[in-house]
């Protein structure tokens, strides 16, 4: 079986949505509907490459797929529906922009145009800001052929442009993906940077 265009993937442990919660001996449902975003499971494995183009990914690869893939939808009359993706048998099509970072080997690798930012926490010693990230600053944790052609690397202390990070969970890390293009300076580390692990992980 082979794809022309798209890679063909499931959902890993064959799950569409990641709304359940372990919490001591009891399992908590953290989210019912199917249309949020927030609780769909963006970690799949690939079953088939493109038969055209090139790329690094192969069979077996673990891969951060767009929300959308795996996520269902309600028609006009409430019917629930697959989403566009859908292929059979819980296989889905994938477009190569909706890969994001793939695993080979035991190794996340950033998939090309993309980058992976952790957040570090607020510098801020001011009493009347509650935030607890440093905005627009991260530090880089996976990054695709342009930014190392660019000379950066994994663990650089970077900026970027506002609202281009998207959230995912990696590894029970909160990272941002962000276009490598949103990637705007190098910093230099003033040894006051901690990376920022919320509490809810």
């Amino acid at each position: 079986m082979k794809s022309v265009l798209n890679f063909i993937v499931k959902p890993l442990n064959d799950n569409r949505y990641n709304n359940k919660k372990k919490v001591g001996d009891k399992e908590l449902i953290l989210n019912a509907e199917n249309f949020s975003h927030q609780y769909v499971n963006r970690h799949a494995e690939v079953i088939a490459i493109p038969s055209v183009g090139e790329t690094n990914i192969q069979v077996g690869d673990i891969v951060i797929v767009h929300h959308n893939v795996f996520r269902r939808w309600n028609d006009i009359r409430g019917r629930e529906k697959d989403s566009k993706s859908y292929y059979k048998d819980d296989m889905y099509f994938v477009f190569p922009d909706q890969i994001f970072l793939y695993k080979h080997d035991g190794v996340w690798n950033a998939n090309d145009t993309f980058c992976f930012v952790k957040p570090i926490e607020s510098l801020s010693n001011s009493i009347f800001d509650n935030e607890k990230e440093q905005p627009l600053v991260g530090i880089l944790k996976y990054e695709d052929k342009y930014l190392k052609q660019a000379g950066l690397k994994s663990g650089d202390l970077i900026g970027f442009k506002p609202n281009t990070e998207y959230e995912f969970i990696i590894d029970d890390q909160k990272l941002y993906r962000i276009f490598s293009n949103s990637i705007t300076i190098k910093y230099e580390y003033k040894g006051k940077e901690k990376e920022y692990n919320p509490s809810w992980l």
